[in-house]
């Protein structure tokens, strides 16, 4: 064999020796075929091309040339083409994607020195040359059955002059029916060396070996494809997946095969939208964050309650984002309803650990919700109609294939409900809600695309006979994605939130008013991505967010009224931050998340801020003056680093440990003396009398899957303390007070805990169980006793549940039947109870024990529900689902709240229930 390449280079060079001189050629072309200025050059000169034509396409090109040689001709009018040329004689061979060698690189023979290989001399190949590197691709085509079953594609256009040996394949994943992209899909080789999981774009990029290589994608809820690639240099490979209709309805939460031990940020979840309608909640609704609430470490206060404690969090340590806007409210009538539309939303990724550095401003979560894009193809619709609520969702093409519009929108019929009921005291009252949202996205090109969302959520409630409330959230948000080359994205985000609540208070007396109260954000961020490498992608970026709030007003209602107007001063803060982050991949087992983020917060005027004796609680004694800041003029400002920090090692593809560190920085408090969020809770901006809440948190994990992923484990903990957590003295005023700094304290917090989760995504029996043992301590800490809770101990937080246990199971019957449960457990939450009373001459009234020192009962559920899917035909015109569901089936009559109230000299005990009673209800569902 040796001897015969060594006469053929021989050959080779005999024949290049003897070729005449490239002749020089003038030519010129405009708008044409690589094919026609093929021709143009055969008919000036004596050169003949041989080709297949199935390589040339229609592509038109432009060019001049005077007294040009004909190589310098060849290489620009196929520069734009995967074709290369090889000149023997008077032919010109051309070839696709690979280069004809007539002679090898000494680097092509290792096991021999460069000497010996220049003795045999069958090539002459100078020391500095580039090509000394450059290692030729050969590919053979197999004729086997089984290797023709896989399809080759070739890939980049072969350069001898580039030493690389390793090349970057990088592509757009979409659905082939709705054309949209698909996100968190795994593309991967075969030999499991090299992986990578698509964006939110569906981007993916893999560095790939030069030669032949075999990628295939793994997802759930798509069929899985496998390709084999050549590649000679960096090239786009785009797939178009077709659905998979037989994974309906089996995995109801999904965060990727594999993604829990893969990944490197610790302590996410995702919530996979399209397959919790399974899951039995209250009245048959569909509710994301309901379901979020059965992972482990993320929690409410109680049935019914509003807001959500993540890793022994307050309500208000959480972000959640809609389209990158914040919602402030994310609740309907009192936290029984989500504000989140499920028929809209597409995808639901939950930082509960790391929180990546791009996010701020919270120190709990991040709630990161997506709604889908609308289908640019065809129009398409869902539809439920359930006994307390209605729900519509649908998707408008505008120019196929590049833009369309997606509208949705719930509502509930409670109110002709209640009027219709027997019970005086329901008829007479009313509770309604509901919500809309509105989207556009286009696709300017294969780099640019923009997104646009508006959403509006209403509610209007009256339980007594002389109270309306009405609060209601405005968000609108703008995200414009750019793809600059294969290494820079750039995506830039404009958004505008806002909240606001109402109350009309009417009575037998001259006291009838109406009172508001309202908040609202403009935030501007840019953030960059650059794919460095396979072992590094960098994100950085800033942003900055304007606050403006109101904290309240008073005005009388109707001409009657007693009532004296009164409006407290607008507050304004600007939150800005820069941020960078990198994902380094050490080495196959090890990868690295660090980010660092700066934020800076101003307190700006005109505002006239109080001031107090350095030391010394803050109160009308110690009230020393107030300075009187002008618009725009910065009260006080805080600047604060924030690391964040997660490593991943692998000891097995299926079993990996975490690490993780991070610290944040928030600058808006909640007010509120409830247990839970209430619809009247206001927010207190920091400045210079109350500063900014901080928290670190540490977390370590360990994450298995077992049976190609079927079944995932993981077990989590963490600790957690935090710094300046705003709370409220007994007998706090704290709505339309003008210095509510003196109605509240600010102490230090601490959180811990272990979270387990089992997990079955497939086969007919799925689901997953989780458990959590966590804690949540406050203390309230200072020299003088007005400054001290509990003596400055460390006591129970309000939602503090030691033990919370969720089983959420679904069995399939057949593939159109199934059966599911969701069984909850938690501890009671802590209340503060009268321990003794005392009699002052005027009647008895309560002596009350530390605070929170005492719990309610235990709180359990089991809700049951059977599901019956529409058949699966392709051809017809809608897909409908059943759900069957009860709600407590137990009748468990758990208490929400138990508080005490002195009655005629006597103090009476009292416990409320939200349900304590089955709930059975019927939804009917169809998608068209």
């Amino acid at each position: 064999m040796r001897i015969f390449l060594i006469f053929l280079f021989f050959l080779c060079n005999v024949l290049k020796l003897s070729a005449q001189e490239n002749p020089r050629i003038d030519l010129s072309f405009e708008d044409a075929t690589v094919e026609e200025v093929m021709m143009m050059i055969e008919d000036r000169t004596a050169y003949k091309f041989f080709y297949s034509e199935e390589w040339i396409d229609d592509s038109l090109i432009s060019g001049s040339y005077n007294n040009e040689d004909i190589e310098t001709v060849l290489t620009e009018i196929f520069n734009a083409t995967n074709l290369n040329f090889f000149i023997l004689n008077d032919q010109i061979i051309i070839t696709r994607n690979n280069v004809i060698y007539d002679e090898l690189p000494t680097s092509f023979y290792p096991e021999r020195s460069a000497d010996t290989l220049a003795n045999d001399k069958p090539v002459a190949v100078s020391e500095d040359s580039e090509e000394r590197n450059h290692q030729p691709v050969f590919y053979r085509e197999s004729g086997t059955v089984a290797a023709e079953e896989i399809e080759t594609i070739y890939i980049g256009k072969e350069d001898k002059s580039n030493p690389k040996n390793r090349f970057i394949l990088s592509g757009i994943v979409t659905n082939a029916e709705t054309g949209l992209p698909i996100s968190n899909l795994s593309v991967v080789t075969a030999s499991g060396n090299q992986g990578s999981v698509t964006n939110e774009e569906g981007y993916y990029e893999l560095e790939l070996p030069a030669g032949a290589s075999i990628i295939e994608t793994i997802s759930l809820g798509n069929l899985d494809v496998k390709k084999r690639i050549v590649i000679y240099n960096d090239g786009q490979l785009n797939l178009s997946l077709d659905e998979s209709f037989e994974q309906l309805g089996e995995v109801l939460v999904d965060s990727e095969a594999d993604r829990n031990v893969r990944s490197v940020i610790a302590g996410v979840e995702s919530i996979d939208v399209s397959q919790i309608k399974n899951i039995p909640l209250v009245l048959g609704e569909r509710d994301i964050l309901k379901v979020a609430t059965t992972l482990p470490g993320i929690t409410t206060a109680g049935e019914g309650a509003a807001g959500y404690n993540v890793r022994g969090g307050k309500t208000d340590q959480n972000l959640i984002l809609l389209d990158d806007a914040v919602i402030y409210n994310p609740a309907h009538f009192f936290g029984i309803f989500s504000g989140i539309n499920p028929f809209t939303t597409g995808e639901v990724d939950i930082y509960k650990g790391n929180i990546p550095a791009e996010y701020g401003g919270r120190l709990s979560s991040v709630f990161d919700i997506k709604s889908k894009d609308a289908n640019t193809e065809k129009f398409v619709g869902e539809v439920s109609v359930g006994p307390v609520t209605s729900n519509v969702a649908l998707e408008i093409p505008i120019v196929k294939d590049k833009s369309g519009l997606m509208l949705g929108g719930r509502s509930t019929y409670s109110d002709w409900i209640l009027r219709n009921l027997d019970e005086e005291s329901l008829s007479n009252s009313s509770a309604s809600f509901y919500d809309l949202i509105a989207k556009y996205n286009h696709k300017f090109s294969e780099k640019t695309s923009l997104r646009t969302t508006g959403y509006y959520s209403r509610d209007v409630f009256s339980i007594t006979s002389d109270s309306l409330f009405r609060y209601s959230n405005l968000v609108f948000s703008a995200n414009l994605n750019h793809k600059f080359n294969e290494r820079n994205e750039m995506e830039v985000v404009v958004s505008n939130s806002g909240y606001q609540f109402d109350i009309d208070y009417e009575s037998e007396f001259n006291n009838n008013f109406t009172s508001g109260y309202n908040i609202n954000e403009t935030e501007a961020k840019i953030k960059m991505n650059y794919r460095h490498s396979s072992a590094h992608n960098f994100e950085y970026g800033l942003s900055s967010k304007l606050y403006l709030v109101d904290p309240g007003e008073i005005s009388p209602l109707g001409s009657e009224s007693i009532v004296e107007p009164f409006q407290i001063d607008r507050e304004q803060g600007l939150e800005s931050a820069i941020f960078i982050s990198d994902n380094f991949k050490v080495n196959d087992e090890l990868l690295i998340s660090a980010g660092l983020r700066y934020s800076l917060y101003a307190a700006m005027g005109p505002k006239s801020q109080n001031t107090y004796e350095e030391g010394l609680p803050r109160n009308e004694s110690t009230l020393t003056g107030s300075r009187e800041v002008g618009n725009g003029e910065v009260i006080e400002t805080y600047a604060r680093p924030e690391f964040r920090l997660s490593a991943r090692y692998a000891f097995l593809p299926d079993f990996s440990t975490k690490i993780s560190y991070n610290n944040t920085y928030q600058y808006i408090h909640t007010l509120s003396n409830n247990t839970t969020i209430s619809p009247t809770d206001t927010y207190k901006l920091t400045d210079l009398n109350i500063k900014p809440q901080q928290a670190k948190q540490y977390s370590l994990g360990l994450y298995k899957n077992f049976k190609e992923n079927m079944y995932e484990f993981s077990v989590e903990g963490y600790y957690k303390e935090s710094d300046n957590i705003l709370d409220y003295k007994v007998g706090a005023q704290l709505f339309l007070n003008e210095n509510v700094e003196t109605e509240v304290l600010q102490g230090d917090g601490k959180a811990y805990g272990v979270e387990f989760l089992l997990k079955k995504s497939e086969g007919r029996l799925n689901g997953w169980l989780g458990y959590t043992y966590s804690r949540s301590l406050l203390r309230l800490d200072g020299e003088f006793r007005e400054q001290r809770v509990n003596n400055g101990d460390f006591f129970p937080a309000n939602f503090d549940k030691p033990h919370d246990v969720s089983l959420v199971a679904n069995y399939k019957l057949t593939k159109r039947f199934s059966f599911s449960a969701n069984f909850v457990y938690q501890t009671g939450r802590p209340v503060t109870i009268p321990v003794g009373k005392f009699n002052p001459g005027t009647g008895q009234l309560p002596v009350y024990s530390d605070r929170n020192q005492f719990r309610i009962p235990d709180y359990y559920r089991l809700d049951l529900s059977f599901n019956v899917e529409g058949n699966h035909k392709i051809e017809k015109f809608a897909h409908s689902f059943w759900n069957i569901s009860v709600y407590n089936v137990l009748g468990r009559n758990n208490p929400y709240s138990v508080f005490f109230v002195t009655d005629d000299g006597d103090i009476q005990a009292y416990q409320s229930s939200i349900f304590s009673i089955p709930i059975p209800t019927i939804t009917y569902n169809f998608r068209f």
